[in-house]
């Protein structure tokens, strides 16, 4: 028996959990990783009413779906992203627009209440963002003095510990998505994240290739790098393009368009080598689901989301406990 294969709801948010449940089922998911977003998970009401979480896993059961994960990536970012624009105004009650402090307070109690909701529903993996109020630094000019960037990290650890005490409390775990627009989106950003924190053990990571492939970074390098700390993980797909148009910083241009020089693609439709992943997983022991985050500009939906549940039932495999040429050991 492999791991569970899940299917993250966060691109399906426009349809209605009961419907989006149906359809992973056919299509052989062992679950979902809900989002809180949509009509798919609401936190507050989960952190406070029993009745309502029993009321989502029980309709996860009518399909033979279980839940093994949460995500709260819109609210995460809230935490320390500078909220200086109308980007992120969606992601936060419509009292808090326009208003970046309303907005990160707001969202800093609503991922205490996705602890609880967490612990509520019976998981222990919370996914998500954290926000970065240092990524528009990432390029030199004007120059950055190294203290500009040290405060980064300092206050990605100012305004996330008192968010870890009750994720200690729930007994929960919160896996950053390392991720560009994050305070860690490499292995050199994610060890300083961790170091920010002491290392605590509530804070790890939700695995996720294709952002790490894109920036030519392996992700097999970080799963071997974080052996202990890779806390959930997502499969996703990814390509680069060899033109000479583009960059990898995107032009501008959006998701699917025919000049970019990196896209997302359907799992196994793009240049990851997710067999070599697999291997890196054993070796660490994680045990824990697959879950697909399908994104693909060129692609049905749905083919692809079926396509991929296929995909990993095919390629996953356990560990070897025995050596192969063991038997030819006389002594």
């Amino acid at each position: 028996m492999g791991r569970p294969v899940t299917l993250f709801t966060g691109q399906w948010a426009d349809l209605p959990l009961h419907v989006l449940a149906e359809k992973a089922a056919d299509w052989g998911y062992d679950g979902l990783e809900l989002a809180c977003w949509g009509d798919h998970l609401d936190v507050v009401r989960a952190a406070d009413d029993p009745n309502y979480c029993e009321e989502k896993l029980a309709l996860l059961e009518r399909h033979d779906l279980h839940l093994y994960a949460i995500s709260n990536h819109l609210t995460g970012q809230l935490v320390c992203d500078p909220n200086d624009d109308a980007r992120s105004d969606a992601f936060a009650p419509a009292e808090c627009a326009g208003d970046a402090e309303k907005k990160r307070a707001w969202a800093i109690e609503n991922m205490k209440q996705t602890a609880r909701a967490a612990k509520n529903l019976g998981v222990s993996v919370v996914n998500g963002f954290t926000g970065s109020s240092i990524w528009h630094l990432l390029y030199s000019f004007p120059p950055v003095p190294e203290e500009m960037i040290e405060a980064g990290f300092a206050r990605f650890a100012e305004l996330w510990q008192p968010i870890f005490d009750v994720f200690d409390e729930c007994g929960v775990r919160f896996a950053l998505e390392v991720h560009p627009t994050e305070i860690a989106f490499d292995l050199i950003t994610a060890e300083r994240a961790l170091e920010a924190v002491q290392h605590r053990q509530t804070f790890g990571f939700n695995f996720d290739p294709s952002h790490l492939h894109w920036q030519l970074i392996d992700p097999v390098a970080f799963i071997d790098a974080f052996p202990d700390r890779i806390y959930h993980a997502h499969m996703k797909d990814a390509i680069v393009h060899a033109n000479g148009s583009s960059g990898i910083l995107g032009s501008h241009l959006p998701f699917g368009h025919p000049h970019r020089r990196w896209d997302f693609r359907s799992l196994g439709r793009g240049s990851i080598d997710f067999e070599e992943i697999i291997r890196a997983l054993n070796r660490i022991g994680y045990q824990g689901p697959l879950s697909v985050e399908w994104e693909d500009s060129g692609m049905n939906r749905e083919h692809g989301a079926a396509e991929a549940c296929e995909f990993l039932r095919h390629l996953d495999f356990p560990a070897s406990d025995i050596a192969f040429d063991a038997a030819f050991d006389q002594e």
